[in-house]
């Protein structure tokens, strides 16, 4: 199917930072973007004057004068030949990094589900093993770091870009879970109290599960609003 790009070009004080802004500009899961890092920024001399992350974001879009339907197109992942080698050089990676800080893991790669509301499937990498807290760190930001270490890796030796997504010991599993509870308490209080609610500072990824979570809520919508780290979540209670 023929496609369109559109590109958005983004800054930040960091590369994850330019990303999640780029994303909610576009209305766009940042799954379905295809990143080209422009500048990752610095410290600047001496600490003084840090240089600013830049990146370029594009997206496909489909060509409406192509005849073929887009739901047909958005789900062909490309020949078979093509995933198993997206499948082992994500293995392979991921592998070679946790091996590199001194780790031993069983690492297992397949590809996912596709979401319904998103234009690449993921190629899911769980990572098993003993006391492997290390790689996930302080509300996941290590885990975070990895995966799109390894995307970066992936797409290089690909050329192309693959969501990679990370999994380690269950905790992406575990915390998804948690946070659809959060979301559905904290919104059924929103509507209460016919107050907004505003959560902790998250992630990217963590905020896009409460706005899933919470996106045909009757009663709430969702808006993340901060800079930076300390973006957070409101739930705003529909008049």
């Amino acid at each position: 199917m023929a496609e369109k790009k559109t590109s958005l070009e983004v800054i930040a004080p960091t590369v994850e930072e330019a990303i999640a802004r780029g994303a909610e500009e576009l209305g766009i899961p940042e799954d379905d973007l295809q990143v080209e890092v422009l500048d990752e920024g610095g410290k600047g001399f001496l600490g003084i004057s840090p240089r600013q992350a830049r990146i370029r974001l594009s997206v496909g879009i489909p060509d409406s004068s192509d005849e073929q339907p887009a739901s047909e197109a958005s789900t062909t992942a490309g020949s078979s030949d093509e995933d198993s080698e997206a499948v082992r050089a994500a293995h392979d990676t991921v592998v070679e990094l946790v091996q590199r800080l001194g780790l031993e893991a069983q690492v297992t790669a397949e590809w996912g589900e596709k979401d319904p509301n998103a234009r690449i499937r993921p190629l899911l990498v769980d990572v098993q093993g003993d006391d492997l807290g290390i790689l996930i760190g302080r509300g996941g930001e290590t885990l975070t770091a990895l995966q799109y270490i390894s995307r970066l890796i992936v797409a290089k030796e690909l050329q192309r870009p693959v969501a990679v997504v990370i999994d380690v010991e269950g905790y992406r599993a575990r915390r998804e879970e948690q946070l659809g509870r959060l979301a559905q308490q904290m919104a059924a209080q929103a509507a209460e109290l016919d107050q907004t609610m505003e959560l902790e500072p998250m992630p990217p990824n963590e905020r896009r599960i409460i706005h899933v979570a919470l996106r045909d809520n009757p009663a709430v919508t969702t808006e993340s609003i901060g800079e930076g780290s300390g973006r957070r979540v409101t739930i705003i209670p529909k008049a």
